[in-house]
């Protein structure tokens, strides 16, 4: 995009957005997000009418923002700010209709898109994201679910591990951005603890209670994000973190290992660890290992590759990131952080520039945006 056709497309998008009814400051920051879509697709694919483009997916961020907000204020009705420790409330219908959305007659990926887009509150590029496909394909996918679901009885709830993955993704989604989301997850997944016997759902409670203690950390007060190794562990909710290693040493005392008691226990390392130079990265290396043996997910072994940079050295976890798909999201930016550690400046600034482009939100982009010029405001060796 030229700044020719920029000065020009903007104002039209965002008058059209005005028009329509959307606030002007709701409307300036949905073609602000459209924006971001163009600068990353715009390149393989331009558009024929970059006006009509624009304008059409601001309009629909400007929907999905409506819809998120509404979501929200219902959920505000149900939850504090904070999840409360210990047992769980006085039940409510919430994750009935948990159960009810992951029918048995749908699969497990589409029950857990429904329910993520009827009861979880997600928007459809959300969801999206979280599953690595594109919108238009998880859209077909919730529509397929409607059609599926259209006059069957339910008379039969759904497998206890697609709620637990439901509560997964919707708690992730809270994680990264909307606070009451991952408040919500907790609130649901408390209840389920004290309904089931299940070691892998006091896995994900201890999952959700140390990440989401580390929450006040993660963002300054002007909303930047602040990488795990720079956070100031004295704002982490000690009390929350107790908590979630209690429950996790139950569950993991049952000698039955599943993922979320895998990830749970990474995060108990680094909760436990005073600063991230004293971080057990060798432990956290075989929790990966594990991770990898039980899901096959390429997430950890992204993940386990950057592990392995901190454990072993930055051309051992550069090793491990060659194995991995390059179209993974998040891969550009692990190759930049290990390229840095291991001396490769100009490498790692053009990495961190590339995983600006792909990254999911304006936050993310602009750290990225940050880790680049930094590098390249280096002198040259």
């Amino acid at each position: 995009m030229d700044e020719v056709l920029l000065r020009s497309v903007v104002p039209t998008a965002i008058g059209v957005l005005v028009r329509r009814g959307a606030p002007f400051a709701a409307a300036e920051d949905a073609v602000q997000e459209a924006l971001v879509e163009a600068v990353r697709t715009w390149p393989g694919h331009p558009p024929r009418d970059p006006r009509a483009w624009l304008v059409t997916v601001a309009w629909r961020r400007h929907l999905d923002a409506v819809r998120a907000e509404a979501s929200r204020q219902r959920r505000e009705l149900l939850v504090e700010e904070q999840p409360a420790p210990g047992p769980a409330p006085a039940a409510d219908d919430t994750l009935q209709l948990y159960f009810l959305c992951a029918h048995p007659a749908l699969s497990p990926a589409s029950a857990v898109a429904l329910t993520l887009r009827a009861v979880g509150g997600l928007t459809t590029r959300q969801i999206a994201q979280a599953y690595l496909v594109p919108e238009t394909t998880m859209a077909q996918r919730i529509s397929r679910a409607k059609r599926t679901l259209a006059g069957v009885r339910f008379d039969r709830p759904g497998s206890l591990d697609t709620v637990l993955r439901v509560l997964y993704l919707v708690f992730n989604e809270g994680y990264s951005g909307d606070v009451d989301l991952a408040a919500e997850a907790i609130r649901l997944t408390r209840q389920l603890a004290a309904r089931t016997d299940d070691e892998e759902v006091r896995g994900l409670l201890a999952l959700m209670l140390l990440h989401h203690a580390r929450r006040p950390a993660r963002t300054t007060p002007e909303g930047r994000l602040v990488p795990l190794a720079e956070q100031d562990r004295g704002l982490w909710d000690t009390r929350m973190i107790a908590e979630g290693i209690t429950v996790l040493q139950a569950a993991l005392a049952r000698d039955r290992l599943g993922e979320y008691q895998a990830q749970a226990a990474v995060a108990a390392l680094h909760a436990d660890a005073r600063s991230s130079e004293e971080t057990d990265w060798a432990q956290i290396v075989g929790w990966y290992d594990e991770l990898v043996r039980l899901t096959g997910s390429p997430v950890a072994r992204l993940n386990r590759a950057v592990a392995l940079g901190e454990a072993a050295g930055a051309q051992a976890g550069l090793a491990a990131l060659a194995q991995i798909d390059p179209a993974l999201p998040r891969w550009a930016a692990v190759a930049a952080h290990l390229h840095e550690r291991a001396g490769g400046t100009a490498t790692a600034a053009r990495l961190y520039a590339e995983a600006a482009r792909a990254a999911p939100s304006l936050a993310e982009r602009e750290h990225l945006l940050r880790q680049a010029a930094r590098l390249n405001a280096r002198p040259s060796a």
